[in-house]
């Protein structure tokens, strides 16, 4: 089957978040993202060789994946408020709650989503000569939860 796309461009991608026990059906839109890091899997390897074999043998193993997602955003007053009503979800949660994220992707049929914990407190950002006013938001991984249908924002 031929591919008759050249591929996808970053212009339009859309990020928001939820808190619940499974996908949420509604997702809060962040604004003025910047950058969305890499969450991404490795396997482990399993050695199962054995003493006839002339060369190692493996198996997968275990996946690890990392354990921060870079977030920036260009920082604003409006921005800031965004953020801090991020944390106060994350910290309103009840018990078997976690904040789930989603990627919109113009020209995909579905949406990325994981799971991970914001920061405990917003950072102050980098400040650099001539430059844009941007803010890292380190978020710790909890899971992959992969490439699914798409939940619009509210």
């Amino acid at each position: 089957m031929a591919v008759n796309e050249m591929g996808l461009s970053t212009l339009g991608i859309t990020f928001g978040y939820a808190v619940g026990s499974t996908k949420p059906n509604s997702f809060t839109q962040l604004n003025r993202i910047s950058s969305i890091g890499e969450f991404s899997i490795s396997n482990e390897t399993i050695d199962v060789s054995c003493l006839e074999d002339l060369t190692s043998k493996f198996v997968r193993g275990r996946g690890t994946i990392n354990d921060t997602i870079p977030i920036v955003v260009n920082w604003t007053d409006e921005t800031e408020a965004e953020w801090e009503a991020v944390l106060s979800a994350f910290n309103s949660r009840t018990s078997g709650q976690t904040m789930w994220w989603e990627i919109i992707v113009p020209g995909m049929t579905k949406a990325a989503f994981f799971k991970a914990q914001p920061p405990t407190a917003l950072p102050i950002p980098s400040l650099d000569q001539n430059a844009a006013l941007v803010n890292t938001m380190n978020l710790v991984a909890e899971d992959l939860v992969g490439w699914d249908t798409k939940v619009n924002f509210s």
